[in-house]
Parts: structure tokens; C-alpha cells; sequence
């Protein structure tokens, strides 16, 4: 049997053993349908136990008429007792299984002129008109015997009383299994129908939660009318009610820490610039205070983003506002971020097939986002390296591609990168792991959709591939 055989069979066999609501219910039904089975069986099982015809004075009364009445037509006598046996049997017990059935025995004459099948034609009683149990050829009977008053005809009543003997030949018969083998396909279907019906609701709550994205926490548009339902609705809605509340602390929380260090971080600066303007500094402390200036640009753009991050992240910003040419806007942000790229020896290139091509959304975010894929491109190419920035169009999106020479990044890590704070392991440039979050946000706010690839020119590295939808009109 081949590996990819054997992996299907295990995941056949996963999703037949996998524990389901649906077949709980279905094998509840069925155990509360034996359940219920087995009651009756035990009260039928109870009843023949306990069968007493002691009390059946009719049918002591016509067995005893025809036996009298009949005495002197053997032939006849024989076929009519037979036929009352038969009726006794099909009214007390199985015609078929004397193990189940009453029977009975008649004597004339102190010979006995009839007796049922199976049983025992020793059987007698000691006493007349007295219910007895007993012991015969290796069972146990109950027999009561009464007497003609016009003759010596006398007539036995007998029903089986072993009872692992009655329950191992009901069984035997099929009497407690089989109804249950026949009765359970009948119940299965229509079952398993109901179910179906009444998990709906259910269905319906779960494919909204499923639709519904990492970052839409409002309330589920469900509306429970079901007692059993509605507590659920009610509870993810508070979840959900207390997420979004978390989650606007938090934001408000790291925006005003933000803007708070700001203040101080620009205040360090001036200090430090303003040392640095003295002309009695050794050469040591220039370079000293050259590392705090470096250290006080680094969370300068720490603050700055996590700034951009909360305003990309907010509510507020959700919705784009305004018809914007991209190409116009790249052309402005490449002139802005020239100077950073000169600095460290890095040529950028913007390659456009299409003029205006215009999307729906907010300039800020679109700023930001085209500023962190520049920016991050700039800064892990090599000296002398190549940033191209392309920009085309594909139906109805537009594709913007940055693409460096720098290291790249491992296939493994290309949907870790998104998280915030996250860095990858061999990382040597400095940095807060917050800019691909952030051009992941803006990239979901307008609709668009962002990948990572390998660099298709000369000396590989990272190509960033985002879609954006064109504005319609």
C-alpha cells in the first residue's frame, strides 16, 4: 500500500472518529431506542415470569367440557383439545415455542389421554386446585390441576417457569434483537434529517464567525430566536464588545505614549546638538555624543511608526476618502526619500507602464505605506545596490512592486514578518519590526492584498508585490 493511500485512509478513518454533535444526537436516539426496547422486552420478559393461569376458570371450564363431552370420540377429542391448545397458546404465549407457551395435560380415567408438545408427560401435581412449582426432567414448571365435578376427567394447566431458560430461548428467537436490527435503519434517516433541521441555526452562526476577518469585532448580525442559541450569540457579542474595547485601550494607550515621548525625545536632541556645537569636546565625546544622536533617530522613527500603526490601525481611517493618482504619489515620495537612498549609496528607479492610475483612499495611509517598502528596500540593499519601484496595470488593480538586492527574505518567515515587533533571527540592520505591519494594515484598509517574492533581476533579494483595487469611474 503506497504512502499517499495509507495518508487517505487515516484521514478517512480521522473524520468517521472525529466526535460530532450530529452523531451524538443520532447515537443517543438510538441508545434512548434500546433503552426504551429493553423496558418493554423486560416487562413482557417480567409478565411471562409471573403468568399465572390458576385464575383462568374459563379456560379450565372448556377444556374440561370438550374432554367429558367428547369422551367417546377419541378421534374428535384429540383434534378439538388440540385446537384449544393452540388457541391457549396464541393467547398466553408462542404456538411455536412451548418454552414460552402455557400447555396443558388431560387425564380420564387416571390415563392421559392429551398432552402438549414439550411437555413432560410426568408432570403431576400433588395437590388438586393448587398452584405449584415444579421440578421435572431438568426444568422448572408451575401447574395447577382441577378436577371435573361430574367425573374423574381431571386438567392440568402448566406454563414454564426457568427463567435463563425463557430468556436464552427469547433471545435465541431473535424476539429482542431483531426488532432493533430492522427498526434502527427506519430511525437513522429521518434522525439524522431532524438533526440537520434543528442544528441550522447553529450552521448559520458558525459560517458568519467563519466570513468574518481578524480585525471585525462588531456584534454578529444573527438574530437567536432559539432558547438554546441565544445564549451563545449573546456571549461571543459580549467577546466580541470587550475585544474591540481592549483593543481601542490599547491603541489609545500606545498613541498618546507616543505623542507623550515626543516631547522629551525632541528635547534630548536639542541638548545633545547643542553639546555637540561646543568646541571643547574630545574627539571621544563627539563620538559619543554621535551614537546618542544616532540612538535618538532611531526611536524618533520608533515613535513615528508606532504612530502610523495606530492611525492605520483605528477605526476612524477605515474608510478611503479620496481619488488618488499613484504614480503621481510615488514620484513625490522617490523625490522625498532620494536624499536617504544618496546617503547610503543606494539608486532608486521608478518604472511605470501606466499614467494615472488612480485608487480610492486616504493619502496619509498610502504615504506611509509606500514610505515603509521604500525605506526598508533602501535600507537593506548594499552599497551601490538598485531599489526599483515598478508600478502597472492588471485589469481592474493596480500592481506596485518594490524590489532590492539585499538578502531576502527565507520562505519560512514571509508571513512572519507581518507581525509586529517581529524581526527575522540573522536581522543585522537595526529596526522596530513595525514597517511591514504597518503596510500590511493600509494594504487590508483598501481593499488590496500584499506578497512577498524573490527578486526576479541580477543579485536576488526581496520583492514586494502589493495589489490595490482602481477607483471605479
Amino acid at each position: 500500500m503506497s504512502a499517499a493511500m495509507a495518508v487517505a485512509r487515516a484521514s478517512r478513518w480521522q473524520r468517521w472518529t472525529r466526535p460530532t454533535l450530529v452523531r451524538r444526537l443520532l447515537l443517543g436516539q438510538v441508545a434512548t431506542l434500546a433503552l426504551l426496547w429493553s423496558v418493554l422486552v423486560g416487562l413482557f420478559l417480567a409478565e411471562a415470569f409471573n403468568q399465572d393461569l390458576y385464575g383462568a376458570t374459563d379456560a379450565y371450564d372448556a377444556v374440561l367440557s370438550v374432554a367429558e363431552n367428547l369422551a367417546d370420540r377419541p378421534a374428535l377429542q384429540h383434534a378439538s383439545l388440540q385446537a384449544l391448545d393452540v388457541a391457549l397458546r396464541e393467547a398466553y404465549g408462542d404456538k411455536n415455542e412451548p418454552a414460552m407457551a402455557p400447555s396443558i395435560l388431560v387425564w380420564q380415567a387416571g390415563r392421559l389421554v392429551y398432552k402438549s408438545d414439550g411437555v413432560p408427560d410426568t408432570l403431576r401435581n400433588s395437590r388438586l386446585d393448587t398452584l405449584e412449582r415444579l421440578f421435572v426432567e431438568g426444568r422448572h414448571w408451575r401447574a395447577s390441576t382441577r378436577q371435573s365435578p361430574l367425573s374423574d376427567t381431571r386438567v392440568a394447566l402448566v406454563t414454564p417457569s426457568d427463567r435463563k431458560q425463557l430468556i436464552v430461548t427469547f433471545n435465541s428467537r431473535g424476539y429482542y434483537l431483531i426488532p432493533l436490527i430492522i427498526s434502527i435503519p427506519f430511525l437513522l434517516l429521518p434522525a439524522w434529517l431532524s438533526i440537520r433541521l434543528a442544528l441550522r441555526p447553529w450552521r448559520e452562526v458558525s459560517t458568519e464567525i467563519a466570513a468574518r476577518g481578524p480585525k471585525d469585532l462588531t456584534p454578529l448580525g444573527f438574530e437567536a430566536r432559539h432558547a438554546e442559541l441565544r445564549p451563545l450569540v449573546e456571549s461571543v457579542n459580549a467577546l466580541m464588545q470587550r475585544l474591540s474595547e481592549s483593543a481601542a485601550r490599547e491603541r489609545n494607550f500606545i498613541a498618546d505614549a507616543a505623542h507623550e515621548l515626543r516631547t522629551p525625545i525632541a528635547a534630548i536632541r536639542i541638548n545633545v546638538e547643542a553639546l555637540q556645537a561646543q568646541h571643547r569636546l574630545t574627539e571621544h565625546q563627539g563620538e559619543l555624543l554621535s551614537g546618542v544622536l544616532r540612538s535618538i533617530d532611531r526611536a524618533t522613527r520608533l515613535v513615528g511608526q508606532l504612530l502610523r500603526l495606530m492611525r492605520s490601525s483605528a477605526d476612524m481611517d477605515v474608510g478611503p476618502n479620496e481619488k488618488l493618482a499613484l504614480d503621481e504619489l510615488l514620484q513625490d515620495r522617490l523625490a522625498t526619500l532620494s536624499g536617504l537612498a544618496q546617503a547610503r549609496g543606494v539608486e532608486l528607479e521608478l518604472v511605470t507602464t501606466e499614467r494615472d492610475l488612480r485608487v480610492l483612499g486616504a493619502r496619509e495611509g498610502l504615504t506611509s505605506m509606500v514610505d515603509n517598502l521604500v525605506e526598508n528596500a533602501t535600507k537593506y540593499s548594499p552599497p551601490a545596490g538598485m531599489v526599483t519601484v515598478r508600478l502597472a496595470r492588471e485589469a481592474d488593480q493596480a500592481v506596485l512592486t518594490v524590489s532590492d538586492q539585499g538578502p531576502g527574505i527565507d520562505a519560512a518567515l514571509r508571513e512572519r514578518v507581518f507581525d509586529r515587533f517581529f524581526r527575522t533571527p540573522d536581522q543585522t540592520q537595526t529596526g522596530s519590526g513595525l514597517g511591514l505591519a504597518i503596510v500590511r494594515s493600509v494594504v487590508e484598509k483598501h481593499g488590496g492584498q500584499i506578497a512577498l517574492g524573490v527578486n526576479p533581476g541580477d543579485g536576488g533579494g526581496l520583492q514586494v508585490t502589493v495589489r490595490l483595487p482602481l477607483a471605479q469611474g
